[in-house]
């Protein structure tokens, strides 16, 4: 191995163990948190709702911020340290709070910092692998280990010391990735796009584009809004805080085969039938929910989320680049991202908290059941549309 070569190893082990670290922050706090936020600080489902609701609507905002911000710094892995440094600070602070009101305000506060580290970690991972010729799969795969084992691991901790254990657990970890950040390579955004002003209206007049927005909006809401309840349904059937985390291990653990295989899967099926796969199970497992199953029965399901995700997300990536043409493709990642998974995250954790209040925590599943299965017959109807187009090409 020359020494070019064991650089480039030596740099990609750097970012795989990174992303292990964001990760496990991350999967140590989110999904306990509504937890927390029940039974420490009582409060009730629709507060919960709101404050979890938030996190994804203030990404929506902060996130091209940030990159206009890495785009003008042309440092984006100084803007990387930076949020490291304020989510680090204000989750610490973030666990003394007790007050609904100053909850608002410290949620908004960590959503705006934390939802710059994985786009602008991705930016330099990115970089770095169309550089030398790598697999960004190999690296993010190393992500969804540390948001598997990190559920268990601190549902564990929370059962022994308390939930309040997790914003320790989850300011650690940053600290760790930070200090490992300060090694990864610098990038430059050197990459030009068109403005996103400018090519919102462009994307928008696309028909198939629009349509292919609900979709995202009504199978991926509900696929990360369950991340707030699944936890507490867990609870609400006798489950416990370790049995939290193993669902949630066995749920993230099923994403990285699915992962690995996604690109020879989408050649063989084709994207839309791959689409519409993830929304049929996911659809299925809603519902299945409703009925209140045995927690062993529970478990089993969790598997599901390998297909429903791990081949949802690169699918849907290449959907919409596919849609765009090549000067709006990166704008119409961020529209994608932004009102398809942020907009559908915000409605179902928003609702869901207000429906689970009204009624029972499993009623949230009906939702998302049948919001899945429109998704369904959506994408049947893009499928149908696009074989259509193919064939008048044809003639």
């Amino acid at each position: 191995m020359n020494t070019l070569q064991a650089r480039q190893n030596s740099i990609l082990l750097i970012f795989k163990s990174y992303y292990f670290c964001l990760f496990f922050a991350i999967g140590s706090l989110g999904p306990l948190l509504s937890s927390y936020f029940k039974h420490v600080l009582d409060l009730s489902t629709s507060q919960i709702g709101i404050l979890m609701s938030l996190t994804p609507i203030i990404a929506i905002f902060s996130q091209p911020l940030w990159g206009m911000v890495s785009d003008i710094t042309q440092n984006p892995k100084k803007m990387l340290l930076i949020s490291q440094i304020m989510t680090i600070i204000i989750a610490l602070f973030y666990s003394t709070i007790t007050s609904f009101g100053m909850l608002l305000f410290v949620v908004i506060l960590l959503s705006m910092t934390q939802s710059a580290l994985i786009p602008l970690s991705d930016s330099i991972a990115l970089n770095y692998v169309q550089k030398i010729g790598g697999n960004y799969g190999a690296i993010r795969l190393y992500g969804s280990i540390g948001f598997a084992l990190a559920v268990l691991f601190s549902g564990r901790l929370a059962e022994m010391f308390g939930l309040t254990i997790i914003f320790f657990v989850f300011a650690f970890c940053i600290l760790i990735g930070l200090g490992i950040s300060i090694f990864i390579p610098k990038s430059s955004t050197i990459n030009k796009r068109e403005p996103i002003l400018k090519g919102i209206p462009i994307l928008f007049s696309n028909k198939r584009f629009m349509l292919f927005l609900i979709f995202v909006f009504l199978v991926f809401g509900p696929i990360s809004a369950n991340n707030t309840y699944f936890g507490l349904y867990i609870q609400s059937l006798g489950g416990t805080l370790t049995g939290v985390g193993i669902a949630f291990l066995i749920s993230a653990g099923s994403e990285a085969p699915f992962l690995q295989v996604s690109k020879k899967l989408i050649q063989r099926f084709g994207v839309y039938n791959i689409l519409i796969a993830t929304a049929l199970v996911s659809a299925l497992r809603w519902y299945f929910y409703f009925t209140n199953p045995p927690l062993f029965i529970l478990f089993l399901t969790c598997l599901t989320q390998g297909l429903s995700v791990g081949l949802f997300i690169p699918a849907a990536l290449q959907f919409v680049r596919e849609q765009a043409p090549d000067s709006l493709k990166a704008t119409a990642v961020t529209i994608y991202s932004g009102l398809g998974l942020g907009v559908g995250e915000w409605f179902c954790t928003f609702i869901g908290g207000f429906l689970s209040e009204a009624y029972t925590i499993k009623s949230i599943y009906i939702l998302f059941g049948s919001l899945s299965l429109v998704a369904v017959g959506i994408m049947q109807y893009l499928k149908k549309d696009s074989n259509i187009n193919d064939k008048k090409e044809i003639a």
